[in-house]
């Protein structure tokens, strides 16, 4: 018998394994090596070296202690603001989910910025109204606590999308039986939805937890004036100071980053294991509280919500970008749009930076896209070996998005500083190496809604397809690709939105001409020139909020929860 060779559908999956190996497993794993040895021998003296120094150790805590605190905020105002919009009757239910979200899509190093600006002497809003602080005086935000205050705003979106997700998932018949039994709406809330609920407090904090724990934008900017020194920041600064003879050093540090990171989404598992109920009936609106009175007031309290932590900081930035020089008010004599015009016209390395950024981001999307659908496609499959196969693939992804940004950088430093093998060129210090970082860091985010997607499709399509005579390449392309490609372009659009503005997986990557726009933006602040940073940074948000207004459109014709803030 001749050996059968595959074709088709063998040949895509092993590609896809080939690519999951070379950009998940290859860059992680020569981390882990450097991390775990000495001397070309398995030893733990690299991670026991770094934890003697004192500056480590400092950095080691304040990254637990700002992600844990962060975490517990986020967990708390975002399952409030979820309880709120999704148990009880207020309107404007889907401009509010799209507001509070906002943060989310927004740059790190913008949130920052902008609210360095808002609060501080020379903040343009509180000088308006006469709350300013005194000039000379501390700004409140350089401070762990400030740190721990603008990591809370940047990540309650998660939590708030994640209890919204599963209060959308659990069955009516519960509060039903609970009502007709005479419990009022909190103890509905107490004593059912919440115990219901536990798996995914859990996963949200969790989830908040390792976000914080990778978020440089935020821990640079207000951190290194703070003293306030955490790990991501700590390899930055020796990276940057010293250069690639460090890197055993700083892979010594990123391993142990990443282990907080696995460590904590290997004890949400574990708690979540033991705190699933198991619940039956179709998911549905599984409480509706009619605040009646209170109505208005918890309307009025959301867009005060909204306009404290999101138009604030945002209307900051923008006059900031409209004087000269920060510091001076906003007048009809002092308004210019000078800054605009110098990033937008005349800085050589802000408009390289919009071009390297499109591009970069345009490109990963659309290769996730194609990535994602090939994997979803398999995920789908009856066959167990290939199904198996595409989800050790999207557990790589995962696993691949819990670990911090910067973790990745170092890992494709060390993947990729020599020439590759057989064509001898190098990707260090190129958009390349860029880009096959994005692919790695958000693949996760392109493939989650393809595979929603490819769940609402009966498997009897595929099976007519093969009777009909279809082959692989077919089948995919005619029956399909039709299907999915709303949210494939849905995942698409959400990884540009991501990739587009990032600054943590760039910070150790980019090089002169190799800019992008979440480098640039740090670049500007961190050298002190304020107010074309907060120029670029206007311009982002502008674009941020554009791109999310498109996906908002074309969510109206997609299933539901394929667009995150549709409700």
């Amino acid at each position: 018998m001749r050996p059968r060779i595959p074709r088709g559908e063998g040949l895509t999956l092993a590609a896809l394994l080939v690519w999951a190996a070379g950009l998940f497993l290859l860059p992680l794993a020569l981390l882990a090596w450097v991390g775990l040895t000495a001397q070309g021998a398995p030893s733990l003296s690299p991670i026991v070296e770094v934890l003697g120094s004192a500056s480590v150790r400092r950095a080691f805590w304040h990254s637990l202690e700002s992600a844990g605190m962060s975490g517990l905020g986020a967990l708390a105002v975002g399952t409030a603001l979820a309880l709120l919009i999704g148990l009880t009757d207020v309107r404007g239910k889907g401009a509010f989910v799209f507001l509070l979200l906002l943060p989310m899509m927004i740059p790190p190093q913008v949130t920052a910025i902008a609210w360095i600006q808002a609060l501080g002497p020379g903040s343009p809003v509180l000088g308006w109204v006469g709350l300013a602080p005194a000039p000379g005086s501390d700004h409140p935000l350089y401070s762990g606590g400030g740190v721990m205050a603008l990591l809370t705003l940047q990540h309650m979106p998660l939590v708030l999308l994640l209890i919204l997700a599963a209060l959308r998932a659990l069955p009516r018949e519960l509060t039903e039986a609970a009502r007709i039994a005479g419990a009022g709406p909190g103890r509905v809330l107490r004593r059912v939805l919440l115990p219901l609920l536990a798996p995914s407090l859990v996963a949200a904090f969790a989830l908040a937890f390792v976000s914080a724990l990778g978020n440089f934008g935020i821990q640079a900017i207000l951190g290194i004036p703070a003293r306030y020194t955490t790990l991501p920041v700590l390899i930055w600064r020796r990276l940057s100071g010293f250069g690639p003879s460090v890197l055993g050093d700083v892979a010594a540090i990123s391993f142990l980053l990443a282990i907080i990171a696995i460590a904590a989404i290997s004890a949400q598992l574990m708690l979540q294991r033991r705190l699933r109920s198991q619940v039956t009936g179709p998911p549905a609106q599984s409480l509706r509280i009619r605040l009646g009175r209170l109505r208005p007031v918890a309307e009025a309290g959301l867009m005060l919500y909204v306009g404290a932590t999101l138009l604030l900081p945002l209307a900051s930035l923008v006059a900031t970008a409209l004087v000269p020089t920060y510091g001076v008010p906003l007048t009809r004599e002092t308004l210019t749009w000078g800054n605009f015009a110098e990033i937008l016209f005349r800085q050589e390395a802000t408009i390289r930076a919009f071009a390297n950024s499109t591009l970069t981001a345009g490109a990963a999307a659309l290769a996730l896209a194609m990535l994602a659908g090939l994997t979803a496609y398999f995920l789908s499959r009856r066959d167990v070996a290939r199904r198996r196969a595409a989800g050790a693939i999207a557990v790589l992804g995962d696993v691949s998005y819990a670990i911090p940004g910067l973790v990745i950088s170092i890992a494709f430093i060390l993947a990729f500083i020599r020439p590759l093998p057989l064509v001898g060129v190098s990707l260090y210090n190129t958009l390349g190496i860029i880009f096959l970082a994005y692919l790695t860091a958000f693949f996760a985010i392109a493939l989650k809604p393809v595979t929603a997607a490819y769940a609402q499709l009966d498997p009897a399509l595929d099976d007519a397809a093969r009777v009909a005579g279809a082959g692989f390449g077919r089948r995919l392309w005619r029956v399909f690709t039709p299907m999915v490609a709303p949210a494939a372009a849905s995942g698409a659009i959400l990884v540009f939105l991501t990739a587009y503005n990032e600054v943590t997986v760039s910070a150790l990557l980019w090089s002169t001409g190799n800019e992008t726009i979440g480098t640039q933006i740090f670049n500007y602040e961190d050298g002190g020139y304020t107010t074309l940073a907060a120029a670029l940074s206007s311009v982002t948000v502008l674009a941020t909020v554009v791109l999310m207004a498109v996906l908002d459109r074309v969510g109206r014709r997609l299933p539901p929860g394929v667009v995150p803030w549709r409700v």
